[in-house]
């Protein structure tokens, strides 16, 4: 692999700058390539250091780039990225659902323009800084699992096909976070070591997503609160305000602990109810992906993460008769699993190895 040609994509955070210094000295020629994505220009994304939305982040990348003597290119990916990642997040909530942006946008723009980028600057490979592995088995390319369980980002990669796969390298794979951090102090970059880390969505770095939602156009209009039984039991401030499993920030005292249990965008209700009416055994999900069909139809049992801090259940996979066409599955857990929320990702596992993926449905 020495000597191949890499476009590394470089934020200006650490884990994609300690994944440059390692590939170089590892002996490959980079490319570092930075995107913009969204201009949401506030005060707190570059005061708190947070998103990868401010310009200030865009110029430590290209610095860094400098430092260390690479060729650097910043690619402007706003509309894209506002016709795929920021419209399908709108369209999900105005729909009562929850959408996880970041999986799109792995999808379309840092394995979609990127690797585009990739071919026009004569590169073999893109790099990123994520938390996963790739792996061979039975023919097919994998990923796997990170070293460090509680960094590994597979759960935001499940979109990645076979061809993506196999021109892409993961350098922190087999780090810790922690090794990472003593990477970048060993290579006297100490400020970069000790630089704060982003929780938030990219293009909220504020992360108040309903002012976010009210500036895109979406609806919000106060409507009713009720029980499972249609009871009204008080009222909300516009459904796009509220997900599956919400307690805190409803509004209204009930005097026990209450949960948003269901959401209907038509009717705009919001269905509240105990903690344990959020348990269930079975998941529908939509547009999946599985690498090897047959083989899962033999051998069905599989663990599946219902959402990225959610450790991954055991599960019975049941796929559809014309999956080919339908692309839907049905999983039914050994123990019930909470808080199932329609428009996040199930991801499924074997043997630390994403097997597939999709859009919980219901």
């Amino acid at each position: 692999m020495k000597n191949k040609r890499v476009l590394m994509a470089m934020s200006g955070g650490i884990d994609s700058s300690v994944s440059a210094l390692l590939l170089r000295e590892q002996g490959y020629e980079l490319v570092g390539a930075t995107f913009r994505t969204f201009d949401y220009i506030k005060e707190s994304c570059l005061a708190r250091e947070k998103g990868c939305c401010s310009v200030e982040s865009i110029m430590e990348a290209k610095h860094f780039a400098e430092s260390l003597g690479i060729e650097h290119h910043i690619l402007d990916f706003r509309q894209i990225f506002r016709d795929h990642v920021i419209a399908n997040f709108v369209e999900e909530y105005q729909r009562g659902r929850t959408p996880n942006p970041c999986v799109l946008c792995n999808s379309h723009i840092k394995w979609g323009e990127l690797l585009a980028a990739a071919d026009q600057y004569g590169c073999d490979f893109i790099a990123t800084g994520h938390y996963a592995q790739i792996a061979q088995f039975n023919g097919h390319y994998y990923l796997k699992n990170a070293i460090d369980t509680h960094k590994d980002q597979t759960y935001f990669l499940w979109m990645l096909t076979e061809e993506n796969l196999k021109r892409t390298i993961f350098p922190l794979g087999g780090y810790t976070k922690d090794e990472v951090r003593q990477l970048a102090m060993q290579h006297h970059f100490e400020k970069l070591a000790k630089k704060s880390e982003s929780q938030e969505i990219c293009f909220i770095p504020d992360n108040d997503y309903r002012h976010f939602l009210a500036e895109q156009g979406c609806r919000i209009e106060e409507g009713n609160f009720v029980n499972n039984e249609g009871k009204v039991v008080g009222r909300h401030k516009g459904y796009c305000n509220y997900t599956i499993g919400q307690r805190k920030g409803l509004g209204v005292a009930f005097g026990d602990p209450k949960y948003v249990t269901h959401i209907d965008a038509e009717r705009n209700e919001v269905t509240i109810g105990d903690r344990d009416e959020l348990y269930c055994t079975e998941v529908h999900a939509t547009d999946v992906r599985l690498r090897d069909v047959e083989w899962l139809r033999s051998s069905p049992e599989v663990l599946a993460r219902i959402r990225y801090k959610s450790p991954a259940a055991p599960a019975t996979l049941m796929i559809d008769d014309d999956f080919e066409a339908t692309k839907r599955i049905r999983l039914h857990f050994a123990e019930p699993v909470w808080g199932v929320t329609p428009g996040q990702s199930v991801v499924l596992y074997k043997d630390g190895l994403v097997i597939g993926g999709g859009l919980i449905e219901s």
